[in-house]
């Protein structure tokens, strides 16, 4: 098992079929997709798992996280997922958040995420917005 930063067009085929599959690829692609960094989990050489991440000043958003169905239930996700919250809380970032699929929100849960009052529906999917805010770790000589 490998993960490693890979190009915005790797996670395209993954996100469509896992999040969108009856849409055209076109909706899985984001307009800020160039500025952000692109994470895959590699089983076998395979590409399995993808997330995307945005860091602004002091805050980073993963987005489009997704898992191939037939390999879902191996712990891919999760290793990813908490590869990508170690970068991010190194980073010194104040808060991660995401968007989460309401029926998701357990799963975020135990990475540490918290639902927030922010609840929006798209597509007849119904989202709320999850943020943990990392301990700031003070280094002293």
């Amino acid at each position: 098992m490998e993960i490693k930063r890979i190009g915005k067009e790797l996670t395209w085929p993954i996100r469509h079929m896992v999040m969108w599959p009856d849409k055209d690829i076109e909706y899985v692609k984001l307009k800020d997709d160039e500025s952000g960094l692109h994470y895959g989990l590699f089983a076998e050489n395979k590409l399995v798992s993808v997330v995307s991440l945005f860091i602004g000043r002091d805050e980073a958003q993963f987005r489009k996280f997704a898992t191939l169905p037939e390999e879902q239930g191996k712990g891919y996700g999760s290793k990813l997922l908490q590869h990508v919250l170690d970068e991010m809380q190194a980073s010194g970032v104040r808060r991660i958040w995401c968007n989460a699929r309401r029926s998701k929100a357990g799963y975020y849960a135990r990475f540490g995420l918290r639902e927030t009052a922010d609840v929006f529906n798209k597509d007849g999917v119904e989202y709320v917005i999850m943020e943990m805010f990392p301990p700031r770790v003070s280094i002293r000589p």
